[in-house]
């Protein structure tokens, strides 16, 4: 019985999962997808199961448990589309006893400097360009991360013993959950503003030299509440160009769920991981390799080679997609990542390039991003 219960539950899930993707817009939130760190990037975004710094507030939060240092802070600068698009992430994070860790990471992607020609035209009809103003449109978030090794169970029970610090690769070995909460503003210029609240959870487990790992984007679905403030002349040269007067309004983030698997090897003074992962939509159908309704999975591979935990070198494949041609036909695109990263004492500085989504194409996007690992002075 609990069993048909449980079976009904899921096909109810599945079927409010459709009719809200009929009416929630597709990539909704879509900054907050991009990617932090150059070392997720270089490995095309597959961070889910391996990621152990601060950086796991962003990817996986049940990863901060991997934070060895006192205080650990993380920033990144990258541009898109020849510099027009800034996109800027910080975060700091730190242990808070030897079962839980915590951060706090901040992420800004905006286009500034925007000229505004809504008015261009004065009250008497005349073009004017004295009238010309400039704005910004920018997305802000704000993530609130915990991360717990063990099971969120009773201290005597049994499967807590599974969380084991195993000192051969540095790694915490076993079951760790966490939580991130996101404040999530936007605005463009003084036109538009809105605020959001989402939250997300994660959970990672290491077996040897497995590693698994799954995060729950949005898991109550992320709201933003919109509202606009437009003036007369704006409105009506909307109503000229034929485009919508927008509203005040909701606009919904639905749950996405992201899994994935690692396996590290060791050969002297080499290290190797392998990741693979799969990012489960449930807006639709999307551009990816597997494109249904209303679930899509979008799957990426990456790797990583270090020597002597000092010089990495990283490489991935992601965004795969099937581009229509002119003559009608359909080709298999990709996005191809490399990067490499260097640590000097508590210092890691990383670098990325990617591809523009074709397999032919020369790397354009660069990625720099810092590390750094702060100690109390032990004398």
């Amino acid at each position: 019985m609990n069993f048909r219960l449980l079976f009904l539950a899921l096909i109810f899930f599945i079927s409010q999962l459709d009719t809200r993707a009929q009416l929630a817009p597709k990539y909704s939130n879509e900054f907050l997808n991009v990617g932090v760190g150059a070392r997720a990037l270089g490995m095309s975004l597959a961070q889910v199961a391996s990621v152990q710094d601060v950086t796991a507030g962003y990817w996986n939060p049940a990863g901060l448990l991997g934070i060895k240092s006192d205080l650990q802070i993380a920033a990144m600068h990258s541009e898109y589309f020849a510099g027009l698009a800034k996109y800027d992430y910080a975060a700091v994070g730190k242990m808070i006893d030897s079962v839980s860790a915590a951060s706090i990471s901040f992420i800004r992607f905006g286009v500034d400097d925007i000229p505004n020609t809504t008015e261009l035209i004065d009250p008497s009809g005349a073009i004017n360009y004295d009238r010309i103003t400039k704005f910004s449109a920018a997305d802000y978030a704000f993530l609130l991360s915990y991360g717990r090794k063990g099971f969120p169970l009773r201290k005597s029970s049994s499967l807590n013993n599974l969380s084991l610090y195993n000192p051969a690769d540095g790694r915490i070995q076993g079951f760790r959950w966490g939580v991130t909460a996101k404040i999530i503003y936007r605005q463009v210029g003084n036109f538009a503003r809105a605020w959001g609240f989402g939250l997300d959870a994660g959970a990672q487990y290491d077996r040897g030299r497995w590693h698994f790992g799954a995060s729950l984007r949005d898991v109550t679905s992320t709201f933003n509440a919109w509202s606009y403030n437009l003036s007369d002349q704006m409105k009506q040269t909307f109503s000229l160009t034929q485009n919508d007067i927008p509203s005040n309004g909701l606009e919904v983030t639905l749950p996405r769920l992201i899994v994935g698997a690692a396996r590290d090897f060791q050969y002297r003074k080499m290290s190797f991981l392998a990741e693979a992962n799969a990012m489960i939509t449930t807006d639709g159908k999307r551009n990816v390799l597997v494109s249904a309704k209303p679930f899509s999975i979008d799957p990426y591979l990456g790797g990583e080679a270090v020597y002597n935990k000092l010089f990495s070198l990283r490489a991935g494949v992601g965004n795969i997609q099937r581009i229509k041609e002119f003559d009608e036909s359909k080709s298999l695109t990709m996005q191809l990542s490399v990067g490499v990263g260097l640590r000097i004492r508590q210092l890691h500085i990383d670098f990325s390039m990617s591809s523009a989504g074709n397999t032919n194409s020369i790397p354009r996007s660069q990625i720099f991003s810092l590390r750094y690992d702060i100690y109390k002075n032990k004398s």
